[in-house]
């Protein structure tokens, strides 16, 4: 008989937690705080383009669709994620210790779209500089910038010649962006830009610097303010002659776009843009949040919100649009466009036919700025969140960590502002993130309801809320958005356009760079299973095992903990790993 004997048994180990995270000072910063996240300047500038390109009023159908059968269910699913654990984006993966890589994979997502966003934030402050002229410089040919090809829009009656370009279009791309040939021709810094840029991460800091304590606090004006204006310009724009005949354009429905497969992949594409599920900002913000909130009524109300802002953003601008047109002489669907076009040409070049443009254009462009700075601000603080939950030493020196993530996003958006820089912002805009983010839910999607049981995550929402989730949710939860998620993501891929800006081909080789941007965030999630298998102690069975069993998988306030594991031991199921498999984690 052998001489050896059997260990005492350990205490569990528990991964050290950010007890000092923080909490919203109340539901309604919580609330403005996603608002704020998931509308910003998509909503304006891309939204109202895709809708009447795709088929109007009819595109409404796969977008709402889409929101009803993947958006909800998702920023419901990561809203309870947050909530329950208290953790961000990487934290949030103790559910299934093993798809770790993918927290990695949104933190690298939100490093890039920080980057270029930061960039058109910048956009609008430069646009504001020009506002308080005595005339705005965009309404006609007279500037040193200006072309024998410029056309003042009151003159495109006259114009017999094809080879023409508006006064508001040179403006923009020749002394706003003084944009260079191509990609392959970056140029040097054009410093006027440089300087917005710097303001803008100025403002950024200045409003993140204390965490949700400064944030809670700014977004009382960042979100509902833009909705002050997005209103007057309404208003003004359905009282300009034509005004109704650009909104017919923008809703007139046309059914058979429904039998495009295109279209339903750009409405899914829209979603996943317009209400933020995947990025990780949706679960750090809500692992601020008390932890009995109503989550269902917040997601439900702030994913309506984003839709209403979406369909009523298209009536702003297309009622301008048809106004433009009816000015011009010239089709709606001529001077239609989407992105910068939209807001840095097409609705500056309309708001300039208006009495006082500079005040309307002032609006217009403060508008965009505060829609896209929320946006910055969750996945900023997303970032962040990440490295004070997982580097402890960090947690103490928050500000200090601020500060050079602004710093170092700063330096590497300066790139941006080169005279090619607006195609590289298109290029990272295109790859970098859309298929990444639908490839992260479909592994948080399988996490939850296959890996970790979908019937384990509705006991822990029943424990959390007071009452279990109806069997919709778990019908859509474990097949719907599932089956939906595939869907788009392969949609995504096949039909993806070829990327072109102001009339130019990206070549192949910026292609190339393109999809490794998108390699780069999604390399971490199989490169993070690899990592744990070299690094094993058992046999890759009883490994793989261990990794699949949640690590440490409780609430962070030590009561609601305690009181957790004795709701589990009441249900006879485990609250988190064994001792033996959190010690094998480290």
């Amino acid at each position: 008989m052998s001489n050896t004997t059997s260990p005492p048994p350990r205490k569990s180990k528990r991964i050290e937690r950010d007890t000092n995270r923080g909490k919203w000072k109340s539901k309604t910063e919580f609330i403005l705080s996603l608002i704020g996240y998931a509308i910003g300047i998509g909503n304006v500038w891309r939204f109202p383009y895709l809708c009447y390109r795709s088929g109007g009023g009819a595109f409404l159908v796969p977008y709402c669709l889409m929101v009803l059968l993947a958006g909800i269910p998702l920023f419901y699913m990561e809203v309870l994620i947050g909530q329950f654990s208290g953790t961000g984006c990487t934290g949030m993966f103790r559910l299934t210790p093993i798809l770790k890589g993918t927290g990695i994979a949104q933190v690298v997502v939100n490093m890039y779209c920080v980057c270029y966003y930061s960039v058109i934030l910048s956009y609008p402050i430069r646009m504001i500089s020009y506002c308080f002229y005595k005339t705005v410089p965009w309404v006609d040919c007279d500037h040193s910038w200006n072309t024998d090809n410029c056309v003042n829009i009151d003159d495109l009656k006259k114009q017999n010649s094809s080879e023409f370009v508006t006064s508001a279009d040179e403006f923009f791309h020749r002394e706003v962006l003084q944009l260079s040939s191509g990609i392959d021709d970056l140029g040097g810094i054009v410093w006027e830009q440089t300087l917005s840029l710097f303001l803008s991460w100025i403002v950024i800091y200045l409003c993140v610097s204390r965490g949700i304590q400064s944030v809670g606090k700014v977004v009382y004006f960042t979100a509902p303010f833009p909705y002050v204006l997005l209103f007057i310009l309404f208003v003004r724009g359905i009282t300009l002659p034509g005004a109704w005949t650009g909104i017919k354009f923008y809703m007139y429905p046309e059914w058979d776009r429904l039998l495009d497969l295109k279209v339903w992949a750009d409405a899914a594409i829209q979603m996943f843009f317009g209400l933020g599920p995947g990025w990780g900002g949706i679960v750090n913000m809500a692992s601020f949040s008390d932890f009995r909130n109503d989550a269902k009524f917040d997601s439900i109300l702030i994913v309506t919100v984003n839709v209403f802002t979406s369909i009523f953003a298209g009536f702003v601008v297309f009622s301008v649009l048809g106004f433009l047109s009816v000015k011009s002489g010239i089709p709606v669907a001529t001077v239609a466009t989407s992105g910068p076009g939209l807001a840095f040409v097409t609705y500056p070049e309309a708001i300039a036919k208006l009495p006082v443009p500079q005040l309307w254009a002032i609006m217009f462009f403060v508008m965009l700025f505060l829609l896209g700075i929320d946006s910055v601000f969750v996945q900023l603080e997303a970032i962040t969140s990440s490295v004070l939950d997982e580097i402890s030493w960090f947690r103490n020196h928050k500000w200090k960590l601020t500060l050079v993530c602004c710093t170092v996003f700063f330096l590497c958006a300066i790139i941006m502002t080169t005279h090619g820089g607006m195609y590289i912002l298109q290029l990272f805009d295109w790859y970098s993130s859309a298929i990444s983010v639908i490839a992260i839910c479909l592994v948080e999607i399988i996490m939850v309801s296959f890996i970790y049981g979908i019937d384990n995550f509705m006991l822990d929402v029943e424990f959390m809320m007071g009452k279990r989730p109806s069997i919709i949710w778990k019908i859509l939860w474990k097949w719907v958005t599932p089956i939906v998620l595939v869907f788009i993501f392969f949609t995504s891929i096949i039909f993806i356009r070829t990327i072109s800006y102001h009339g130019k081909v990206f070549p192949q080789w910026a292609i190339i760079i393109g999809w490794a941007s998108f390699v780069s965030s999604v390399m971490w999630i199989p490169l993070y299973v690899l990592y744990i298998m070299i690094r094993k102690r058992e046999t890759m069975c009883d490994s793989l095992k261990k990794r699949l069993k949640p690590l440490d998988w409780t609430p962070a306030d030590p009561e609601d903990r305690e009181k957790y594991e004795a709701f589990r031991r009441q249900r006879r199921m485990p609250a988190f790993m064994s001792d033996t498999d959190a010690e094998g984690m480290k």
